[in-house]
């Protein structure tokens, strides 16, 4: 498979990217850049639970956003064009509880001149999916 992101595109560029934004606030950290996909983890906590001390669902999207909104960027000529979300689904399968982490993973279905759309996949630390999203992203002249 042929890379797909820009090739100055590097772990340590995206991670500073994320101070004083909702990224920090949730502990999103972007830990890998595949060759076509970005992957993420968030700590399941008191930042990102709901009261039953479960992984709140908006937490899930937030990830999922941020992930493919990452992804998205990283693909394009950044002194040219911005992307930003435009529409998002998300279908929670199954619960996450406090104290593990989830890590998100995102890959392109399209990645067009106008519009990208990334499908997310959040798994818990088995493995299990916990939440499946759908990101569409809409592509910008600056």
């Amino acid at each position: 498979m042929a890379k797909i992101f820009r090739s100055e595109i590097t772990l340590e560029r995206l991670r500073g990217g994320a101070q004083r934004t909702l990224q920090e606030s949730l502990g999103i950290e972007i830990t890998e850049i595949g060759e076509d996909f970005i992957r993420g983890t968030m700590p399941v906590d008191r930042r990102t639970c709901q009261p039953m001390r479960i992984l709140h669902g908006g937490a899930s999207v937030a990830l999922a956003e941020t992930l493919a909104s990452v992804a998205a960027n990283a693909v394009i000529d950044s002194g040219r064009f911005v992307c930003v979300g435009q529409e998002i689904n998300a279908n929670h399968l199954r619960r996450a509880l406090e104290g593990t982490t989830v890590t998100g993973t995102a890959r392109a279905f399209h990645i067009g001149s106008q519009s990208q759309v990334w499908g997310v996949e959040i798994c818990d630390a088995s493995g299990r999916r916990t939440c499946v999203s759908r990101v569409t992203m809409a592509v910008l002249k600056l």
